[in-house]
């Protein structure tokens, strides 16, 4: 039996009744993160430029952060980019990516076009989620560390498995469409740091909806496409640099999604820089620091995060995102990250770039961290005058289940992002309460209905 159809079994065997209750409620929190960074993410310029590249187009399917509806292959690529527009969408340990915006935007689409109710919605979420993380035991972190973003090579599997549940495909067309995604599976880290990183998103919320629009109406697909000799793991990992052996028996044990869980972002930029500026944050708050003081700064993170966040002078915002040395600047000169942080020319700040040509960084050892720590880091400040203060964090606040970001801040970080378009008071606050109780929507477009915008914020459409 080929793994395709393995797969397929697994998740249309998965049952809304068999869920445990901790899936519900991290799906609840997923999905909450998610549409608030899809919201704020609505007004960058990344997903700007995708929906006017699609503006002939019409339909049922809600663009998030507007009134305009238009076909679900269409919102799931707008949505998608916007989702990740702005690098504060959630992630996850297994996946080493970002979770929930390759599948949500295509599950609303869709749900808007065909209707859903709320525990379904959360079956095909769970199922996607489990789908692509089981599929990253296998491949990762070898796709992370060649240079592919695995969020999109890997999770176009998930957004698949989700559509096809939604759509309820037996297993044949379920593996189908897992087959029809492994050839649409893309995604290079070289664009990190471009409009581009959240196109892949966007490009891979599309293609695995279209993956499960097409296998559901009897297209074809090789059902060996992951084993081939010319398959997935072979292209994408090569010889040697994969353990397919590893994906069915890890399956819904357990779910992904309760353990190591959702990672929920504090800060509006790469999840690589985190653990540094927690770090760093310690020290300027606990030590009431102010860049005047500090002759240096030095950063040790993991050599893999590393790879993609030195960048000592970013020439965008979109490349600040990426940037240990800008993100640890900001963390000293202004004693927070925020998504105002990486918007129009706050990448040029003088007090910044002053603050950022004194920062020193550098892969940290095994005599810092664990071999299998790969989400720590330390920072050290060297004070004028020679005094060092110095602050370790193992993971960042929020990276997994068992640390889990407080329900007060996740509340917060919705407010925030919400603000940043025109939605009516009293919606915020329906919406709010739809989605803690999403289980027990009878259709999922009562929600989506609550999502209006007024207009573009004035400060907003200014920038």
């Amino acid at each position: 039996m080929s793994l395709a159809l393995e797969l397929a079994q697994r998740i249309n065997t998965l049952r809304y009744e068999d869920l445990p209750p901790e899936a519900v409620h991290w799906a609840r929190v997923g999905i909450l993160d998610t549409v608030g960074v899809t919201l704020a993410g609505s007004v960058d310029p990344a997903a700007r430029i995708v929906a006017r590249a699609l503006a002939s187009g019409t339909g049922p399917s809600l663009v998030f952060g507007s009134r305009r509806r238009v076909g679900a292959l269409d919102a799931a690529l707008i949505n998608g980019t916007a989702s990740h527009a702005l690098d504060f969408d959630d992630c996850n340990n297994t996946l080493g990516g970002h979770p929930s915006v390759p599948i949500l935007p295509a599950l609303f689409a869709l749900a808007d076009e065909h209707g859903a109710s709320g525990r379904d919605f959360i079956t095909a979420y769970v199922a996607g989620f489990e789908t692509e993380c089981k599929i990253s035991l296998g491949v990762n972190f070898y796709q992370y560390t060649h240079g592919w973003h695995p969020t999109t090579t890997i999770g176009i599997f998930g957004t698949a498995a989700a559509c096809a549940r939604l759509l309820r495909l037996n297993d044949a067309q379920t593996a189908t469409a897992l087959a029809i995604a492994a050839s649409m599976a893309a995604g290079i880290k070289s664009n990190f740091g471009t409009m581009v990183k959240p196109l892949h998103v966007g490009q891979c919320a599309r293609n695995g909806l279209f993956a499960a629009l097409l296998a559901r109406d009897s297209f074809t697909a090789n059902p060996t496409a992951f084993e081939h000799t010319q398959g997935y793991f072979e292209v994408f990992n090569g010889p040697g640099n994969y353990d397919a052996s590893k994906i069915l028996p890890a399956w819904a044990n357990p779910l992904d999604i309760v353990q190591p869980g959702i990672a929920i972002k504090q800060y509006p930029c790469c999840g690589s820089t985190h653990p540094a500026i927690d770090a760093m944050l310690d020290l300027v708050r606990g030590h009431d620091l102010d860049p005047g003081q500090v002759e240096r700064i030095d950063s040790w993170t993991h050599a893999r995060r590393l790879e993609h966040t030195n960048r000592p002078a970013p020439q965008s915002t979109k490349d600040a995102k990426f940037s240990v040395q800008y993100c640890l600047a900001r963390a000293l000169v202004d004693r927070k990250v925020i998504i105002e942080h990486f918007e129009g020319d706050s990448f040029r700040d003088p007090r910044v770039k002053d603050v950022m040509a004194r920062v020193h960084v550098a892969p940290y050892t095994t005599a810092q961290f664990p071999a299998d720590n790969h989400f720590g880091a330390e920072v050290k400040i060297t004070l004028r005058g020679g005094r060092t203060l110095s602050a370790k964090v193992d993971q960042p606040l929020g990276r997994t289940s068992a640390n889990p970001l407080p329900a007060e801040r996740l509340k917060e970080k919705f407010d925030n992002c919400v603000a940043r378009i025109v939605v009516p008071e009293e919606n915020v606050l329906l919406i709010y309460a739809a989605i803690q109780d999403f289980e027990n929507l009878r259709d999922v477009r009562d929600l989506t209905a609550l999502i209006i915008v007024e207009r573009r914020s004035r400060r907003i459409a200014a920038a």
